[in-house]
């Protein structure tokens, strides 16, 4: 069958020889390692790289350390005026009370002249009721 292929003008492949589309395909002869001092160079190269990317990123971290001490810095700086601002209110509340405790005596009095005078009021309510009365009956007699 594989003659009958080859006859044909395809050509035979055999399974033991790799199919080679590309003939610039380099040989084992052809591969050569790089010179030391192409590695040693490339080395190099890397190490400077690498050095120069921890350096960036060490950086960062320092910076991003820094941003954070100034913001813990502020956030402290704007704790103690909430606390000046918090004891004084205190300070203003006690003497607040300490006022109103003074006169709380004035306006338990108010409180008792109010009520008699709502007393009073009732009084002089009934009173009118009464003269009312009296005067009705004043006219009624005298009618009489």
């Amino acid at each position: 069958m594989v003659a009958a292929v080859a006859a044909k003008g395809v050509p035979a492949i055999h399974p033991e020889e790799p199919v080679r589309d590309d003939v610039s395909v380099e040989t084992a002869e052809e591969a050569k390692e790089p010179a030391e001092a192409d590695i040693n160079e490339l080395w190099r190269d890397i190490l400077s790289k690498m050095a120069t990317y921890l350096t960036g990123e060490l950086m960062a971290t320092s910076e991003d350390y820094k941003l954070l001490e100034n913001m813990n810095k502020l956030t402290s700086l704007k704790y103690l005026e909430m606390k000046d601002i918090a004891i004084n209110i205190s300070r203003n509340l006690k003497d607040l009370n300490q006022k109103y405790a003074g006169l709380q005596p004035y306006l338990d009095q108010i409180n008792i002249i109010e009520e008699q005078v709502a007393a009073l009021e009732q009084a002089a309510y009934k009173l009118d009721a009464y003269s009312k009365k009296l005067e009705a009956k004043y006219k009624k007699l005298e009618k009489q």
